[in-house]
Protein backbone atom coordinates (compact mmCIF):
# COMPACT_ATOMS: atom_id res chain seq x y z
CA UNK A 1 0.00 0.00 0.00
CA UNK A 2 1.18 3.42 -0.93
CA UNK A 3 2.11 5.63 1.67
CA UNK A 4 0.54 9.17 2.21
CA UNK A 5 2.30 11.99 2.23
CA UNK A 6 2.11 13.48 5.61
CA UNK A 7 0.59 17.20 5.94
CA UNK A 8 0.42 20.06 8.34
CA UNK A 9 -0.15 23.87 8.39
CA UNK A 10 -1.49 26.69 10.07
CA UNK A 11 -4.48 29.52 9.21
CA UNK A 12 -3.10 32.69 7.64
CA UNK A 13 -4.78 35.74 6.97
CA UNK A 14 -7.51 34.92 4.87
CA UNK A 15 -6.31 31.90 4.16
CA UNK A 16 -4.47 28.52 4.69
CA UNK A 17 -0.60 27.41 4.99
CA UNK A 18 -0.09 23.72 4.24
CA UNK A 19 3.27 22.16 4.70
CA UNK A 20 4.38 18.73 2.85
CA UNK A 21 7.75 17.04 2.95
CA UNK A 22 9.14 18.97 -0.31
CA UNK A 23 6.57 21.85 -0.70
CA UNK A 24 4.90 24.89 1.59
CA UNK A 25 1.74 26.14 0.22
CA UNK A 26 0.03 29.30 1.22
CA UNK A 27 -3.87 29.77 -0.27
CA UNK A 28 -5.44 32.84 0.20
CA UNK A 29 -8.77 34.42 -0.69
CA UNK A 30 -8.63 37.75 -2.67
CA UNK A 31 -11.91 39.00 -3.79
CA UNK A 32 -13.35 36.44 -5.55
CA UNK A 33 -10.06 34.97 -6.70
CA UNK A 34 -8.14 32.40 -4.85
CA UNK A 35 -4.01 33.05 -4.94
CA UNK A 36 -1.64 30.07 -4.60
CA UNK A 37 1.81 30.13 -3.50
CA UNK A 38 4.43 27.47 -3.83
CA UNK A 39 7.69 27.12 -2.55
CA UNK A 40 10.25 24.13 -2.56
CA UNK A 41 11.46 23.34 1.00
CA UNK A 42 15.49 22.46 1.74
CA UNK A 43 15.79 19.87 2.73
CA UNK A 44 18.04 18.55 5.90
CA UNK A 45 21.09 17.41 5.65
CA UNK A 46 22.83 14.80 7.96
CA UNK A 47 21.25 12.41 10.51
CA UNK A 48 21.52 14.58 13.65
CA UNK A 49 18.68 16.81 12.91
CA UNK A 50 16.64 13.56 12.30
CA UNK A 51 17.23 12.10 15.54
CA UNK A 52 14.54 12.11 18.19
CA UNK A 53 14.07 14.88 20.12
CA UNK A 54 16.56 17.18 18.02
CA UNK A 55 14.03 16.81 15.18
CA UNK A 56 11.48 17.99 17.28
CA UNK A 57 13.64 21.60 17.90
CA UNK A 58 14.52 21.98 14.10
CA UNK A 59 10.95 21.29 13.11
CA UNK A 60 9.95 24.36 15.34
CA UNK A 61 12.23 26.84 14.23
CA UNK A 62 10.97 25.81 10.52
CA UNK A 63 7.81 26.51 11.43
CA UNK A 64 8.18 29.57 13.12
CA UNK A 65 10.07 30.51 10.23
CA UNK A 66 7.81 29.18 7.68
CA UNK A 67 4.70 30.34 9.20
CA UNK A 68 5.81 34.06 9.76
CA UNK A 69 6.95 33.97 6.35
CA UNK A 70 3.47 32.45 5.24
CA UNK A 71 1.70 35.01 7.19
CA UNK A 72 3.20 38.16 6.28
CA UNK A 73 2.71 36.87 2.63
CA UNK A 74 -0.93 36.58 3.23
CA UNK A 75 -0.88 39.52 5.12
CA UNK A 76 1.04 41.76 1.78
CA UNK A 77 -1.82 40.03 -0.54
CA UNK A 78 -4.75 42.27 1.25
CA UNK A 79 -2.59 45.42 0.91
CA UNK A 80 -2.31 47.62 -1.87
CA UNK A 81 1.45 47.80 -3.45
CA UNK A 82 2.45 50.85 -1.63
CA UNK A 83 1.86 49.19 1.43
CA UNK A 84 3.68 45.63 1.18
CA UNK A 85 5.32 44.87 4.49
CA UNK A 86 9.57 44.63 4.29
CA UNK A 87 11.74 42.73 5.23
CA UNK A 88 13.09 44.66 8.14
CA UNK A 89 9.41 44.72 9.27
CA UNK A 90 9.16 41.44 9.28
CA UNK A 91 12.18 40.71 11.07
CA UNK A 92 11.18 42.94 13.63
CA UNK A 93 7.78 41.41 14.17
CA UNK A 94 9.31 37.95 14.17
CA UNK A 95 11.78 39.70 17.24
CA UNK A 96 8.86 41.46 18.50
CA UNK A 97 6.89 37.92 19.41
CA UNK A 98 9.46 36.07 20.60
CA UNK A 99 10.79 38.85 23.18
CA UNK A 100 6.20 39.23 23.29
CA UNK A 101 6.21 35.50 24.05
CA UNK A 102 8.53 35.30 26.46
CA UNK A 103 7.98 37.76 28.56
CA UNK A 104 4.53 36.78 28.77
CA UNK A 105 4.76 33.17 29.70
CA UNK A 106 7.83 32.99 31.35
CA UNK A 107 8.94 35.82 33.22
CA UNK A 108 5.09 37.23 34.24
CA UNK A 109 4.19 34.19 35.70
CA UNK A 110 8.03 33.62 37.59
CA UNK A 111 6.86 37.06 38.92
CA UNK A 112 3.87 36.21 39.88
CA UNK A 113 4.54 33.08 41.49
CA UNK A 114 7.40 35.10 43.49
CA UNK A 115 4.72 37.76 44.56
CA UNK A 116 2.53 35.24 46.07
CA UNK A 117 5.19 34.01 48.23
CA UNK A 118 6.34 31.16 46.39
CA UNK A 119 9.98 30.67 45.49
CA UNK A 120 12.23 28.46 43.18
CA UNK A 121 15.15 28.54 45.60
CA UNK A 122 13.30 26.65 48.27
CA UNK A 123 10.44 25.25 47.41
CA UNK A 124 11.21 24.16 43.98
CA UNK A 125 7.90 21.87 43.44
CA UNK A 126 5.37 23.90 44.62
CA UNK A 127 7.00 26.97 42.68
CA UNK A 128 7.02 25.04 39.48
CA UNK A 129 3.18 24.04 39.96
CA UNK A 130 1.94 27.33 40.92
CA UNK A 131 4.38 28.51 37.97
CA UNK A 132 2.96 26.31 35.22
CA UNK A 133 -0.31 26.96 36.62
CA UNK A 134 -0.05 30.86 36.19
CA UNK A 135 1.31 30.12 33.00
CA UNK A 136 -1.41 27.93 31.51
CA UNK A 137 -4.08 30.70 32.77
CA UNK A 138 -2.44 33.52 31.17
CA UNK A 139 -2.04 31.41 27.92
CA UNK A 140 -6.32 30.58 28.20
CA UNK A 141 -6.94 33.68 28.65
CA UNK A 142 -4.97 35.38 25.98
CA UNK A 143 -6.20 33.09 23.66
CA UNK A 144 -10.13 33.41 24.61
CA UNK A 145 -9.44 37.50 24.57
CA UNK A 146 -7.88 38.05 21.29
CA UNK A 147 -10.91 35.37 20.31
CA UNK A 148 -13.25 38.04 20.08
CA UNK A 149 -11.00 40.41 17.56
CA UNK A 150 -13.02 40.19 14.48
CA UNK A 151 -9.85 39.23 12.28
CA UNK A 152 -8.50 36.99 14.93
CA UNK A 153 -12.00 35.07 14.68
CA UNK A 154 -11.63 34.74 10.82
CA UNK A 155 -8.41 33.20 11.40
CA UNK A 156 -10.07 30.60 13.88
CA UNK A 157 -12.59 30.01 10.82
CA UNK A 158 -10.06 29.13 8.13
CA UNK A 159 -8.36 27.20 11.37
CA UNK A 160 -11.15 25.12 10.95
CA UNK A 161 -10.97 24.97 7.48
CA UNK A 162 -7.14 23.42 7.86
CA UNK A 163 -7.93 20.62 10.46
CA UNK A 164 -11.53 19.74 8.48
CA UNK A 165 -9.50 19.73 4.46
CA UNK A 166 -6.25 17.91 6.33
CA UNK A 167 -8.68 14.94 8.64
CA UNK A 168 -10.78 14.92 4.65
CA UNK A 169 -7.69 13.46 3.45
CA UNK A 170 -6.23 11.32 6.00
CA UNK A 171 -9.10 9.57 6.31
CA UNK A 172 -8.76 8.78 2.55
CA UNK A 173 -12.01 11.11 1.05
CA UNK A 174 -12.33 12.83 -2.08
CA UNK A 175 -11.26 16.50 -1.50
CA UNK A 176 -14.42 18.56 -2.04
CA UNK A 177 -16.64 20.79 0.20
CA UNK A 178 -19.25 18.17 1.07
CA UNK A 179 -16.90 16.00 2.24
CA UNK A 180 -14.62 18.39 3.96
CA UNK A 181 -17.66 19.79 6.18
CA UNK A 182 -18.31 17.14 7.74
CA UNK A 183 -15.46 16.78 9.47
CA UNK A 184 -14.45 18.36 12.68
CA UNK A 185 -12.63 21.06 13.25
CA UNK A 186 -10.51 19.59 15.91
CA UNK A 187 -7.08 17.85 15.30
CA UNK A 188 -4.84 15.91 17.72
CA UNK A 189 -1.73 17.27 15.82
CA UNK A 190 -2.63 20.72 15.95
CA UNK A 191 -0.48 23.52 17.02
CA UNK A 192 -2.56 24.11 19.94
CA UNK A 193 -2.55 21.06 21.37
CA UNK A 194 1.48 21.05 21.31
CA UNK A 195 1.76 24.00 22.98
CA UNK A 196 -0.34 22.60 25.71
CA UNK A 197 1.94 19.95 25.66
CA UNK A 198 4.79 22.34 25.56
CA UNK A 199 3.41 24.12 28.76
CA UNK A 200 3.17 21.06 30.89
CA UNK A 201 6.36 19.30 29.95
CA UNK A 202 7.95 22.90 30.88
CA UNK A 203 6.18 22.41 34.70
CA UNK A 204 8.05 18.63 35.20
CA UNK A 205 11.18 19.60 33.89
CA UNK A 206 11.65 22.76 35.54
CA UNK A 207 10.68 21.12 38.71
CA UNK A 208 13.37 18.79 38.40
CA UNK A 209 15.69 20.87 36.71
CA UNK A 210 16.08 23.58 39.63
CA UNK A 211 16.82 21.42 42.31
CA UNK A 212 19.44 19.64 40.16
CA UNK A 213 20.93 23.25 39.71
CA UNK A 214 20.91 24.24 42.79
CA UNK A 215 22.86 21.01 44.14
CA UNK A 216 25.21 21.29 41.33
CA UNK A 217 26.13 25.33 42.60
CA UNK A 218 24.99 25.65 45.72
CA UNK A 219 27.01 29.46 45.19
CA UNK A 220 23.61 30.26 44.08
CA UNK A 221 21.90 30.25 47.13
CA UNK A 222 24.30 32.68 48.76
CA UNK A 223 23.83 35.36 45.78
CA UNK A 224 21.16 38.26 46.20
CA UNK A 225 17.94 37.27 45.04
CA UNK A 226 17.96 39.40 42.19
CA UNK A 227 21.07 38.12 40.09
CA UNK A 228 19.86 34.33 41.28
CA UNK A 229 16.66 34.79 39.39
CA UNK A 230 17.38 36.46 36.43
CA UNK A 231 20.19 33.49 36.15
CA UNK A 232 17.10 31.18 37.05
CA UNK A 233 15.18 32.76 34.48
CA UNK A 234 17.71 32.55 31.84
CA UNK A 235 17.87 28.66 32.60
CA UNK A 236 14.02 28.58 31.76
CA UNK A 237 14.58 30.36 28.78
CA UNK A 238 17.69 28.21 27.39
CA UNK A 239 16.13 24.52 28.24
CA UNK A 240 12.88 26.15 25.77
CA UNK A 241 14.37 23.92 23.19
CA UNK A 242 14.74 20.58 25.12
CA UNK A 243 11.63 21.69 26.32
CA UNK A 244 10.50 21.65 23.03
CA UNK A 245 12.11 18.59 21.36
CA UNK A 246 10.64 16.18 24.15
CA UNK A 247 6.67 18.29 23.39
CA UNK A 248 7.42 17.11 19.64
CA UNK A 249 7.86 13.54 20.72
CA UNK A 250 5.28 12.97 22.72
CA UNK A 251 2.94 14.83 20.09
CA UNK A 252 4.03 12.05 17.56
CA UNK A 253 3.20 9.47 19.82
CA UNK A 254 -0.28 10.63 21.06
CA UNK A 255 -1.38 11.27 17.38
CA UNK A 256 -0.06 7.35 16.39
CA UNK A 257 -2.51 6.17 19.35
CA UNK A 258 -4.85 9.21 19.89
CA UNK A 259 -7.65 6.07 20.31
CA UNK A 260 -6.41 4.72 23.29
CA UNK A 261 -8.56 5.94 26.42
CA UNK A 262 -5.72 6.67 28.63
CA UNK A 263 -3.70 9.02 25.59
CA UNK A 264 -7.33 10.44 25.15
CA UNK A 265 -7.00 12.06 28.28
CA UNK A 266 -3.38 13.50 27.21
CA UNK A 267 -4.93 15.06 24.36
CA UNK A 268 -8.17 16.67 25.78
CA UNK A 269 -6.57 19.61 27.18
CA UNK A 270 -5.29 20.38 23.58
CA UNK A 271 -8.85 19.59 21.85
CA UNK A 272 -10.43 21.65 24.84
CA UNK A 273 -8.45 24.72 23.73
CA UNK A 274 -9.48 24.16 20.05
CA UNK A 275 -12.30 24.75 21.13
CA UNK A 276 -11.25 28.20 20.63
CA UNK A 277 -9.05 28.44 18.26
CA UNK A 278 -11.12 26.64 15.79
CA UNK A 279 -14.38 28.11 14.49
CA UNK A 280 -16.65 26.32 11.82
CA UNK A 281 -15.24 27.91 8.21
CA UNK A 282 -18.18 28.56 5.77
CA UNK A 283 -18.30 27.01 1.83
CA UNK A 284 -15.77 29.66 0.76
CA UNK A 285 -12.70 29.28 3.77
CA UNK A 286 -13.01 25.63 3.27
CA UNK A 287 -12.85 26.08 -0.57
CA UNK A 288 -9.16 28.12 0.15
CA UNK A 289 -8.43 25.38 2.71
CA UNK A 290 -8.72 22.34 -0.16
CA UNK A 291 -7.16 24.43 -2.78
CA UNK A 292 -4.01 24.64 -0.43
CA UNK A 293 -4.42 21.07 0.44
CA UNK A 294 -4.53 19.79 -3.05
CA UNK A 295 -1.76 21.86 -4.40
CA UNK A 296 0.57 20.47 -1.72
CA UNK A 297 -0.24 17.04 -2.62
CA UNK A 298 -0.26 17.57 -6.65
CA UNK A 299 3.53 19.21 -6.18
CA UNK A 300 4.52 15.93 -3.90
CA UNK A 301 2.97 13.79 -7.06
CA UNK A 302 5.31 15.12 -8.87
CA UNK A 303 7.84 14.82 -7.28
CA UNK A 304 7.43 11.10 -6.36
CA UNK A 305 5.27 10.06 -9.41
Amino acid sequence: MEKKPAIGGQAVIEGVMIRSRNYNVVAVRKGKKIIIKKDRLKQRKGKFSKLPFIRGVYNLVDMLVLGTKSLMWSADQQLAKKEKITKKEMGFSFLFAIVFGAGLFIVLPYLATNFLGYFEETRPLSFNLVDGLIRIGIFFLYIFAISFVKDIKRIFQYHGAEHKAIHCFEKNKELNIHNIKKFSTLHPRCGTAFIMIVLVVAILTFSLITPLLLAVFPQLLAMHAFPRRIILILVRLSLLPIIAGMSYEFLKFSAKYERNPAMKLFIFPGLLMQKITTKEPNAKQIEVAMAAVKKALQAEKQENP
